[in-house]
C-alpha cells in the first residue's frame, strides 16, 4: 500500500469513526468492510437484511464482528429518520414520500449520515452516481458558499500525487464553476499532504488562442482569485505547459506556475474524464476516487467495475474528509 493510504490509516485509526456502506450484500463491499472492521480502523454500517448480510459474509469468510448492520425495515429510529427527512425536505416530500424513500437504502444511508449516526458513505459499487449522489444532494447538501459539488481524482504512481478535477460531475461548468472547483480541490490536495499548485488547463496558453471556451477559464482563474487570494494559482494552460518546466519557461516565463502544477482543473467533464483515464491506463497511475468535494459531509461514490481494494481506500478517503470536517 503506497504512502499515502499508509498515513490515511493512521489519521483515521482510533478516532471512533463510522462509515456506512448502503450495499450491504455486495461481495467487494463485504470483503472491505470485514478488513476495515478487523484492522479496527473504522466501524462499517452495512446496510440490508441482517440474516441475508450475515449469511453471504460467512459464505465468504468475512466477520462482521466489529460492523454493525441496519435494516431500514426494523430500524428502531425510522420514524425519527422520517419526520428529520420530512423537515429537511421544507415542504417537497410528504410522511409517505419520506417513509417510502428511506426504505432505499441510500436514502437511508445519507439520512444516517445526517443524523450524526454515521460520519461519512460510501456507495456506488451497483448503483450508478446520480443514486449515490442525488439523495446527498437533497439531504446533506453543499457547504455554505459552494454552490455545486464536484468529483476530483487523486493520481498516485510511488512518491507522486495529483489532484485532477472535475472528472466525475459537472458536464459544462462556467467560470464560476470553475473557480469554485479550483478552490475546493486545493483544500482537498491539502487533506493529501499536497501543498496545492492549480492548473486552469485549456487548448491555449496566456491568450495563444482567443474563443469563448479560453475566456471561460480566464474568467474562472479571476473568480479563483477573489475566493482565495492566497492560493497558488494560474492559467489558462495547456497542459505541458503547467507540467513541463522547460515548456513553461517558454511559453509562461513570468508564471508563478513554472511546470510544478499538482492540482489540474480541467475545463469540462469531457477533458477530465478523458484526461485521467489516459493517465491511468497510459502512465500506470493509480487513479483513487471519484471523491465528491463541496457537501457539508463526506459522501463518495465508487465506479461500478470498483474491486475490494477500491472500496478499501475509498472508505479511508471518506473517514479522513470526515475529519477535516
Amino acid at each position: 500500500m503506497s504512502d499515502l493510504f499508509t498515513g490515511l490509516k493512521e489519521k483515521v485509526k482510533g478516532q471512533n469513526l463510522k462509515i456506512v456502506f448502503p450495499e450491504g450484500l455486495d461481495e467487494r463491499i463485504l470483503k472491505a468492510a470485514g478488513r476495515l472492521a478487523e484492522e479496527n480502523i473504522l466501524t462499517p454500517i452495512l446496510i440490508g437484511d441482517l440474516e441475508e448480510v450475515q449469511t453471504k459474509a460467512e459464505n465468504l469468510g468475512v466477520s462482521l464482528q466489529n460492523a454493525e448492520i441496519y435494516d431500514p425495515k426494523s430500524y428502531a429510529q425510522f420514524d425519527a429518520l422520517v419526520a428529520s427527512f420530512v423537515e429537511r425536505r421544507k415542504g417537497k416530500a410528504t410522511e409517505e414520500d419520506a417513509r417510502k424513500a428511506l426504505l432505499d437504502e441510500n436514502y437511508f444511508g445519507t439520512m444516517l449520515v445526517y443524523a450524526n449516526q454515521a460520519d461519512g458513505l460510501v456507495s456506488g459499487a451497483i448503483h450508478s452516481t446520480a443514486d449515490t449522489v442525488r439523495p446527498a444532494l437533497q439531504i446533506i447538501k453543499t457547504k455554505e458558499g459552494v454552490k455545486k459539488t464536484s468529483g476530483v481524482f487523486i493520481m498516485v504512481r510511488e512518491d507522486e500525487k495529483y489532484v485532477f478535477a472535475d472528472c466525475a460531475i459537472n458536464i459544462n461548468p462556467d467560470s464560476l464553476d470553475l473557480a469554485e472547483i479550483a478552490v475546493e480541490s486545493a483544500k482537498t490536495a491539502r487533506m493529501f499532504d499536497i501543498d496545492p499548485r492549480v492548473a486552469m488547463l485549456s487548448f491555449s496558453t496566456k491568450g495563444s488562442a482567443k474563443s469563448p471556451e479560453t475566456e471561460k477559464v480566464e474568467g474562472a482563474l479571476a473568480e479563483a482569485k477573489l475566493k482565495d487570494p492566497l492560493l497558488v494559482i494560474d492559467g489558462e494552460f495547456q497542459f505541458d505547459a503547467a507540467f513541463v518546466p522547460s515548456v513553461a519557461k517558454q511559453k509562461a516565463p513570468d508564471s508563478p506556475i513554472q511546470g510544478d502544477a499538482n492540482v489540474f482543473v480541467f475545463p469540462s467533464l469531457e477533458a477530465g474524464n478523458i484526461g485521467y483515464k489516459i493517465a491511468q491506463r497510459l502512465g500506470n497511475f493509480e487513479a483513487v476516487g471519484p471523491i465528491l468535494q463541496g457537501l457539508n459531509r463526506p459522501v463518495n461514490d465508487l465506479s461500478r467495475g470498483c474491486n475490494e481494494e477500491d472500496v478499501y481506500k475509498l472508505a479511508l478517503i471518506t473517514a479522513a474528509q470526515s475529519i477535516s470536517h
